[in-house]
């Protein structure tokens, strides 16, 4: 049996996570979409909250388990019983990143190998920061995001109201 993981923080699920779950789930056993506790980033859903959007969102694959971790990845990986770290590929600069972070991972575990696999052209631009400046001044993110994603963001943004409240944002 394969078991693959897919990290991430996933704060919120976007419409590009799941398209690169769906695609590996066909790949492999078993996926696990592995919910990072505490990135050193601005969230704003808890654990919690993200690893239930994610069961939610995931539900109908039956192969595929969400679990919050935290700590290194690798470690995880090796806690779990995984062998293959599934990453999505959008632009040039995920590129870059995904190499270092390759690198760095190969060289803490040897054994542990990494997927890339490059986003469906329609979920190119989308990432879930791009998402939360969206619904946080307003705008419709309904054909990015589920629907009950969709309504965890007005909640935590009170239907715009944070929006007044902050600074403008350059682009939106």
């Amino acid at each position: 049996m394969i078991l693959a993981i897919y990290p991430g923080t996933f704060d919120p699920v976007t419409y590009g996570h799941l398209d690169i779950i769906s695609r590996a789930s066909s790949l492999f056993d078993k996926l696990i979409v592995s919910v990072y506790a505490d990135p050193k980033k601005d969230i704003l859903f808890s654990l919690d909250q993200r690893v239930e959007m994610m069961s939610r969102s995931t539900s109908h694959l039956p192969n595929v388990v969400v679990q919050g971790y935290e700590g290194l990845t690798v470690s995880f990986m090796k806690t779990v019983g995984a062998k293959v770290m599934v990453r999505g590929l959008r632009v040039i600069s995920d590129f870059e990143w995904e190499f270092q972070m390759a690198l760095s991972n190969k060289k803490m575990a040897p054994e542990l190998e990494m997927i890339c696999l490059m986003t469906s052209a329609e979920y190119s631009f989308l990432s879930s920061s791009i998402v939360k400046q969206i619904a946080e001044l307003g705008g419709s993110i309904k054909d990015m995001v589920p629907p009950h994603v969709e309504a965890a963001l007005k909640e935590a943004f009170c239907l715009g109201q944070k929006a007044a409240a902050k600074s403008h944002r350059a682009g939106f």
